[in-house]
């Protein structure tokens, strides 16, 4: 029988192919009562089941594909941390001795003991890595109880095969990667879970959250992902079939068309030229930028460098990751944004675990309150900056005493890598990100004391908005075309336009097609995004004649009325 799900897409595309069911159960824990002479016996048990995950995990991280996304590694790390965490390793064994159970019974307790305290984090980031205990518990258990891997043997076979699981770890995923696996389904996931980020990162076609697929689709039933619209088409008929085949093949010949596009000059139909720049996490990101026709890194998200890990990178380490990105770039620009942690990027003891951390010790408040932090990563900056063109952005800024703050911290660093003896460029160019409403509203105080402007869309919606972008229950109310979003955003790109001071848009604003069109007739001529959506962009503005463009979206932005609004939206486009 035909059905369809709905869940959450997260990698688009569309993968036609026959179920592979990942299996999954609940594991069913004994709980035995054990002589004394036993106890200690059981205690070598325990640790060896720990030793044996433990060095599961260390093969598997030595088998993952160089071309795998560097996330990967740094994903099986945290569950390294986890496994080795002594409320895992050690409660259990002293639960042993004390009640004289099995090893099983007492991790499965102390495990559920660990997971209460996820139980009372406000922050949605922080929740998922609940996800991450339950699956290291999970590869122990299934060591003390003897159960064998949960990935189907795939053979040789020309029909594309699709994972369905329940969820998905990151050592999984190693082993996702060798199997070949065209697509895959989970019923869970968030938009910042693990499972999500590695699928974005593998890019093939994905759907999470479906709920309860895995009790649903059957071993070798043919189904579909439409990784695009978050749809999972199970035993479809031989009219959807076809139609699903005809899209497929669509959109392969369109990302074939769109690689010709990675050369040619970014101008709109009535000349004006267009800057497209990239995001980047790590300094691997670089080689996907440039294949995009990236004119420079307009956002590399430095606090990547800091995470997963229980130590903070040293001054070398990050001029290294800053200098090789510079040098990749060939004389291009790339603008490094200071750490911005905090909220849904926490950082240990460093940052806030309060009711409400997007509100808190979060990006440059976190930085100044962490001076010598700050003065390292600066030293870093500034030494990268001999290499080539690099710029420093600063992030979350809300009033003009942090700004000051700012360049004092610049300035110590520069005097101390004179005292040094170390070359740096002294001219770096200092931009800041307009992030919060009262930023927006500032934008002509912070334009005249910045080089350039960068506007922080996911942050400056969720501000305005009061939405928490983590939050599915709240999903629905994240519009990136709220007029009120609108009316900063185009003030924000008036303020700098008028001072003469570059503008950028680095959020997932600037990297969505539909959007493209509304925001070159705000006025916005730079942007910035993950190499992926480079090319549909850019496909966008060649369409498009800003002059016509920019008459329509005044009317826009004197208009509330939402049936208007909408009418206006599809004239645009």
């Amino acid at each position: 029988m035909s059905f369809t799900l709905h869940g959450l897409g997260v990698s688009p595309g569309i993968t036609i192919g026959v179920a592979r069911l990942a299996s999954h159960h609940r594991i069913e824990v004994p709980h035995r009562v054990l002589p004394t002479q036993d106890v200690n016996k059981e205690v070598r048990r325990f640790e060896e089941a720990v030793a044996t995950v433990r060095h599961e995990m260390e093969t598997l991280r030595g088998q993952i594909p160089p071309n795998a996304p560097a996330e990967l590694a740094a994903f099986l790390d945290m569950h390294r941390m986890i496994l080795d965490d002594g409320m895992l390793s050690e409660v259990p064994k002293q639960l042993i001795v004390a009640q004289q159970c099995n090893a099983e019974w007492a991790l499965a307790q102390q495990m559920e003991q660990f997971l209460e305290q996820f139980d009372t984090v406000e922050d949605a980031y922080l929740r998922e890595r609940k996800t991450d205990v339950v699956q290291v518990v999970e590869r122990v258990q299934k060591v003390l109880l003897g159960h064998q891997d949960r990935f189907p043997t795939l053979e040789n076979s020309e029909t594309d095969c699709i994972l369905v699981a329940h969820d998905l770890s990151p050592a999984d995923m190693v082993v996702f990667k060798r199997q070949r696996f065209a697509s895959f389904i989970t019923d869970l996931g968030g938009a910042t879970s693990h499972t999500a980020i590695l699928a974005r990162s593998l890019n093939i076609p994905s759907v999470i959250a479906l709920h309860n697929a895995r009790e649903l689709i059957r071993d070798n039933e043919i189904i579909i992902v439409d990784g695009q619209q978050g749809v999972v088409v199970v035993d479809p008929d031989d009219a959807v079939l076809e139609e699903y085949q005809l899209r497929q093949n669509q959109w392969r010949i369109d990302s074939q068309k769109l690689k010709r596009l990675s050369g040619s000059r970014s101008k709109t139909l009535d000349g004006v030229e267009i800057e497209l720049m990239a995001n980047i996490e790590l300094p691997q990101d670089v080689a996907a930028a440039r294949e995009a026709g990236a004119r420079g890194i307009g956002l590399f998200r430095s606090e990547f460098l800091f995470m997963n890990r229980s130590d903070l990178p040293n001054e070398d380490e990050q001029y290294e990751a800053y200098r090789d990105v510079v040098t990749a770039m060939k004389g291009l620009p790339v603008i490094v944004r200071t750490l911005d942690a905090g909220a849904d990027k926490p950082l240990g003891d460093l940052t806030d675990h309060t009711l409400n951390p997007a509100l808190g010790r979060r990006a440059i408040r976190l930085c100044l309150a962490e001076p010598m932090m700050f003065h390292t990563q600066l030293r870093a900056i500034l030494r990268a900056s001999y290499h080539g063109q690099i710029k420093i952005m600063i992030p979350m800024l809300t009033n003009l005493q942090e700004l000051r703050l700012t360049y004092a911290a610049i300035e110590r660093a520069k005097v101390s890598l004179l005292a040094d003896g170390l070359l740096f460029n002294p001219a770096v160019p200092v931009g800041g990100m307009i992030e919060v409403p009262a930023a927006a509203l500032m934008a002509s105080a912070f334009a005249e004391r910045l080089d350039f402007i960068s506007i922080g869309t996911n942050d400056l919606i969720q501000y305005t908005l009061a939405i928490d972008r983590a939050d599915d229950g709240v999903a629905y109310l994240y519009e990136p075309t709220h007029p009120a979003v609108l009316y900063l955003i185009a003030e924000t790109i008036r303020a700098a336009d008028k001072l003469g001071k570059p503008v950028s848009v680095c959020g997932e604003m600037a990297g969505d097609p539909r959007l493209t069109h509304l925001l070159l007739g705000l006025g916005l001529r730079r942007f910035s995004m993950q190499a992926p959506s480079l090319l549909p962009v850019k496909q966008q503005l060649l369409q498009a004649d800003t002059q016509k463009i920019t008459a329509l979206v005044q009317k826009i932005l004197k208009t509330s009325d939402e049936d208007k609004l909408e009418a206006l939206f599809q004239k645009l486009n």
